[in-house]
Order: structure tokens, then C-alpha cells, then sequence
């Protein structure tokens, strides 16, 4: 969709409206199968199976957590569906057309450590498979480089060399990879779960795992309360919300290419309450069986995957591993700091080279490795950071523009949208004190209650939800006493 009047500082091809819509109920739903059937996503939903000490239990708490998951995806595809534009153009509604750009360089930070993260679980699944022979175990454990083995850092090249390949030819190419590659990762993990089950003799869906063993394991999460109890249950839920927390601002990426709110909402309440649950159902059950297998508390399905006596099996399930969390990272890390990175220098940067720009940061943070430890706590401190601006978004989109929002001038420098020289100054007051208690108060000091930091992600929608209300309310009430006067 051409813009007439738009300025080359905030228009080029791949940030204007969609004008191709072919993201059917199929390809919506495959953008769910391709973030959720990853390494990281069974080891969060295997590490939350722990916390609730047994399987009704954790059915219960996911299930309530990707209710409201379903919700708030279908707040910002909604959007997305109506406006046309990608996340970063969306945020120049409620931050202006300048300040977008931070909330987008957020996003697209955000989604370099994820894609490293990705990446690294993906090329962990390849090296279980290949230290299987001795001359691969031997220089995995005798070579060093860069705070990882050689072969860790030659499987995680490999792995971030063949994610470029896949965007090449930019969103359509992006559609057809994750159209099979989620589906595929279904068929892997039901086989993963049927060959444990008949190895441990039985399909279990409740939990022998010894108490002790779940506190050992769940120690060092930051959940509150002992796995099982009420406490513990709703931290499950909050983390699962929050793990989606990147996804929730830049859905309508997505969205924008569905041809209407129908496709989004069927693609997503089967992607969603259905598919998480399922996934999530055949992760517990997984964890159940690999106890009764190797009698060992095992949340790395590559992990599980390196014990299996049958060779094929083992090479099937890392070759669909790998294919997982590529699909992942391109829907999830790749395609949104590409928009990002292409809105804060659209004249130079387009999807391409904006995605990178990803890659190349992702690869700069290997050597560090952020994404090492818990699971949850990870989840929470990323989550966190982006939760004041789904709120101010939201609340903008939905209770103050009531839905109704100007495409055209969030391409335009000198329209509705400029606010403060470009810069909306009561954003960034409601987000920054919203970050304050969501991230930065819980997670660098102790002033906060223990539990605090599980449910940070929804203290910074909320608070930054509420203060931007109020200032937009305050402001139009001010703007008002001026006109009549």
C-alpha cells in the first residue's frame, strides 16, 4: 500500500500496511506451532510441570494461563488485521513517531537474546547427537573456545548460519517453512512421548516423582511456595503468560497478513488454549515416563533424547530439534527485529538487513551465554521488560482511541501523532515508572516481596496501563478547559 505524503524517515515497503492478506486460520495457527514446539519451550513447560507437584494440577494452571494468553493475542491480531502495519509503526500511535523507535529497540534487544537462546538449545541437541561416537565426545570435552567447547561453538554457527537462509525471500518464505515445520515438531514430540512410555511399560499421567527430587529441582526458580500448593500453581500460570510476553507486542507483524479477524481468531484459539494445553500435556507426560525410564528429574528433551538406545531415533529427534527452534526464531526473534531495526532507519535498513542486525547481536552475546540457568527466572526478567508497553499500547489502542486509529498519519512527520517534537512525554512517564516495578525494583533490589518478580510482567501492564489513562484523560481535560476558554 503506497502512502502519498509519507515521509522516507518513517515509510519504506516493508513497513507500510499490508496489502497481500493469504495468513490463513492454517498459517495463524502455524505461528503458534512454530513459537511453542521448541527446546525452550518444552524445558519451561517440563520445569512448570515440577512446580505443581502433579498432573491435574498442572493441566489446571496451564490451562488458565493460556486462556489469557488467547486474550491478549487477540487484542494486538485484532489490531494488527485493522491497521495493516507491524508492530513498531502500531507504537507510534501511543509513543510518537520518533519514540517508537524505543519501544522497538526493545523489542528487537529482546528478541536477540531469545535468539540466541534458541539457537544455542537447537545446536545442544545436535551436539548430544554427535557425542555419541568417541572422537566427537573427545573434542567436545578437550576443546575450549570462547567459554564453550569447540563443538558447541561449531554446532551453534552451523545452526545460526542456516536460520539466515530461511528469510531470503522475506514473509511468504517465513509462512512456508513454519506450515510444516510445527506440524512436524508435533509428530517428533508424540514420538518422543510413546517410546518412553513403552519403555517405562505404561502411559502415566500421574506424578511418583519424590517431593524431594521437585523441591532440589525448583529450588533456585524464584516460584513461591512448595510445588503443588496454591502459591506455586499460580506462579505457573503467571510464567506461562509471561513467556509470551515478546509475542503479545508484535503479533500484528503476524496478523497484519490475515485477511480478517475471523482467520485470526480461529487460527488462534487452535494454536492457543488447544495447542498449549496438548503441548503442554505431552511434556508432563514425557517428565513422567523419563522418571520412570532413567529415574532421573530430565526437562531437556535433548537431554532425554541422548539416553535412547535406538540410533535413528536419537538423530530424528535432533534433526527435529534443530528444525523447531528455527522455526521459532524466525517467527519469534527474527521477523520482529527486523521491522524493528527497518523502523529506526527505514531509508537504509530494510526486513533484511534489520533481521541481520539480529543475527550478528545474537552471535556477539554467545560468548556470554545470558540465557544459562532457570528457565522461569529467565522468562520473568525478559517478560518484564516489556510489559509497561503492551500497556500503554493497549490502553491507547482500545480505551482511548476507542479502535479507531489514522494509518496514514503514523507515516507522517507534522500530524496527529508528532506529540512533543515526535515524542509522546506521557508514554514514557507511564512505561518508565510501570519498568520501575515490573523489572528494575523486583530484580536489582530486595525491596520488593520474594513473589513479586513472578508477576512482573502484569504489574508492568497495569501500572503503566493506569498512568497513562490518567495523563491522556488529564491532558484531553486540560485540552478542553483551552478551547473553551
Amino acid at each position: 500500500m503506497s502512502i502519498q505524503g509519507a515521509s522516507p524517515s518513517l515509510y519504506n515497503e516493508d513497513l507500510a500496511p499490508a496489502t497481500t492478506r493469504n495468513w490463513g486460520p492454517f498459517s495463524i495457527f502455524n505461528v503458534w506451532t512454530s513459537d511453542v514446539h521448541s527446546l525452550w519451550g518444552y524445558y519451561l513447560a517440563a520445569s512448570l510441570f515440577l512446580f505443581c507437584g502433579g498432573f491435574v494440577n498442572f493441566i489446571i494452571a496451564i490451562g488458565i494461563g493460556s486462556l489469557i494468553i488467547f486474550a491478549l493475542m487477540s487484542m494486538i491480531g485484532y489490531a494488527g488485521v485493522k491497521t495493516g502495519v507491524p508492530y513498531p509503526v502500531l507504537a507510534r500511535a501511543s509513543f510518537g513517531i520518533w519514540g517508537a523507535n524505543v519501544p522497538a529497540l526493545v523489542r528487537a534487544i529482546v528478541a536477540c537474546f531469545w535468539y540466541g537462546a534458541q539457537t544455542a538449545a537447537a545446536s545442544g541437541a545436535v551436539v548430544a547427537l554427535l557425542t555419541r561416537w568417541h572422537v566427537f565426545a573427545d573434542f567436545h570435552q578437550n576443546s575450549h573456545f570462547l567459554g564453550h567447547s569447540g563443538l558447541d561453538v561449531i554446532c551453534f554457527l552451523v545452526m545460526w548460519g542456516l536460520q539466515l537462509l530461511i528469510i531470503q525471500r522475506g514473509m511468504e518464505t517465513v509462512r512456508r517453512f513454519q506450515d510444516w515445520a510445527g506440524p512436524a515438531v508435533w509428530i517428533m514430540m508424540l514420538i518422543l512421548a510413546i517410546y518412553l512410555c513403552i519403555k517405562a511399560g505404561s502411559f502415566a499421567v500421574t506424578s511418583d516423582i519424590p517431593m524431594d527430587a521437585l523441591i532440589e529441582k525448583t529450588k533456585d526458580a524464584g516460584i513461591p511456595g512448595v510445588p503443588g500448593s496454591f502459591a506455586a500453581l499460580a506462579g505457573v500460570a503467571a510464567i506461562w503468560v509471561t513467556y509470551f510476553s515478546a509475542l503479545y507486542l508484535n503479533f500484528c507483524d503476524f496478523a497484519r497478513y490475515a485477511p480478517d479477524k475471523a482467520a485470526v481468531r480461529t487460527g488462534n484459539i487452535w494454536g492457543l488454549p488447544v495447542n498449549l494445553i496438548l503441548f503442554s500435556l505431552v511434556a508432563g507426560v514425557t517428565t513422567i515416563a523419563a522418571w520412570d525410564v532413567y529415574h532421573e528429574v530430565l526437562i531437556h528433551p535433548d537431554h532425554i533424547s541422548a539416553k535412547f538406545d535406538n540410533w535413528f531415533l536419537a538423530l530424528l529427534a535432533a534433526v527435529t530439534f534443530a528444525v523447531a527452534t528455527l522455526g521459532i526464531n524466525v517467527v519469534a526473534n527474527f521477523v520482529s527485529p527486523a521491522f524493528d531495526f527497518a523502523n529506526v532507519f527505514p531509508r537504509k535498513i530494510n526486513f533484511k538487513k534489520g533481521g541481520y542486525i539480529a543475527a550478528l547481536i545474537a552471535l556477539v552475546l554467545y560468548p556470554f551465554s545470558p540465557w544459562d540457568g532457570s528457565a522461569a527466572g529467565f522468562v520473568g526478567v525478559i517478560g518484564a521488560t516489556m510489559g509497561p508497553i503492551f500497556g500503554v499500547m493497549m490502553v491507547d489502542y482500545y480505551l482511548i482511541r476507542k479502535g479507531e486509529l489514522d494509518v496514514v498519519g503514523l507515516y507522517k512527520e507534522n500530524g496527529e501523532f508528532r506529540f512533543q517534537g515526535g515524542w509522546h512525554v506521557n508514554a514514557f512517564i507511564a512505561a518508565i515508572i510501570g519498568a520501575i516495578f515490573a523489572s528494575i525494583l523486583p530484580n536489582f533490589t530486595d525491596w520488593m516481596p520474594a513473589w513479586w518478580g513472578v508477576y512482573g510482567w502484569f504489574f508492568g501492564v497495569a501500572i503503566s496501563g493506569i498512568i497513562y489513562y490518567v495523563l491522556r484523560s488529564a491532558a484531553a481535560g486540560a485540552g478542553a478547559k483551552v478551547a473553551r476558554a
